[in-house]
């Protein structure tokens, strides 16, 4: 029986299961696979460094599946910020129905983008940043746990405490995000109170990833430990795999006399990050890699994850609820 919440619901979709917007990661190819595996893909916006470049990604996506997908837009701090508005004005033309936006300041991309009826998915990492998205009327929150990779915030408040505190608070519905990769964890996040999990490294790990076949065999090996955080010094903390690279850059970053950021920007170079899928090097550059990387065992077909995602849920559902069995007669 298919699992049936406000977000598959809402949003069209067969499977409570989102993929994470990726930088470098989040193409047309990935997004397609997912949406037509029963969950959400999301298309990266500023992968392309203008927006016509994700005009065109948007009708590759359609051409390969019929089924709902998203675009994600990250507002995050720059010394030139990309047009954001000209980025939404796209999804808006395009007919896009459904949005992920993250970071700083995505008042009047939200704004604009609920004007025109689209669904904003709307991620945070403190409760506290959950109210105020509530407040710009997104209509689901995607809460993320210090497990996760990427950007985890400067509160270190993991999924198991951020979650149940969600339940408690918000009136908006919420999504898990950090740490999930199989059907237990989507089955403990709707217990949580959730209605769906984001997931970024699991689908990171998967055939169709626009990725070398190099780095999925090093998330396959790799363990829960075997992540860093670095920036916190600039309060931009960043959760990246462990490699020489990144162990380089916390040495800086601790010895640092001056504390001037261009020290360490030769380390986290998303130029070098970018590479890494490319030539399958895992120690050439900075990536991002969550915590989950110790319960990622194999490299599926989306198809075959998102199928036995929800397998596992809904047997893992069925089997707690034996717990209500009738008490033995003495």
């Amino acid at each position: 029986m298919p699992l049936q919440t406000e977000l598959t619901r809402r949003l069209g979709i067969t499977v409570p299961v989102v993929q994470g917007g990726m930088q470098h990661v989040g193409t047309a190819e990935l997004a397609s696979a997912v949406s037509n595996a029963g969950g959400l893909g999301i298309i990266t916006a500023l992968i392309w460094p203008e927006p016509e470049g994700l005009r065109q990604e948007i009708r590759k996506c359609k051409k390969l599946t019929t089924r709902p997908f998203a675009v994600n837009i990250t507002l995050l701090p720059a010394l030139v910020p990309p047009d954001y508005e000209a980025y939404a004005q796209v999804v808006i033309d395009e007919g896009i129905k459904i949005v992920e936006t993250a970071g700083n300041s995505p008042g009047p991309v939200i704004s604009k983008l609920k004007k025109a009826g689209v669904i904003i998915l709307h991620k945070c990492t403190t409760i506290r940043h959950a109210q105020s998205a509530v407040k710009l009327g997104v209509d689901f929150l995607s809460i993320d746990g210090f497990e996760c990779a990427g950007h985890v915030g400067e509160s270190d408040i993991t999924n198991f405490i951020l979650l149940s505190k969600a339940r408690q608070t918000l009136n908006v519905p919420f999504i898990a995000s950090g740490g999930f990769a199989d059907g237990q964890g989507l089955a403990a996040a709707l217990m949580l109170g959730a209605c769906g999990v984001n997931m970024g490294t699991r689908f990171l790990c998967t055939v169709e990833a626009p990725i070398h076949h190099n780095i999925k065999e090093a998330i396959v090996k790799a363990q829960e430990t075997d992540t860093a955080l670095v920036l916190r010094r600039w309060r931009n903390t960043t959760r990246l795999f462990k490699n020489k690279v990144v162990k380089d850059a916390l040495k800086v970053e601790r010895e640092s006399k001056t504390g001037e950021f261009s020290e360490i920007a030769p380390y986290v170079s998303g130029k070098r990050g970018k590479e890494v899928f490319i030539n399958g090097d895992p120690e050439y550059g900075v990536w991002t890699a969550g915590q989950v990387m110790g319960l990622i065992n194999d490299i599926p077909t989306c198809k075959d994850l998102v199928t036995r995602i929800e397998k596992e849920a809904e047997e893992t559902i069925k089997d707690k609820l034996k717990l209500f069995a009738a008490p033995s007669k003495l």
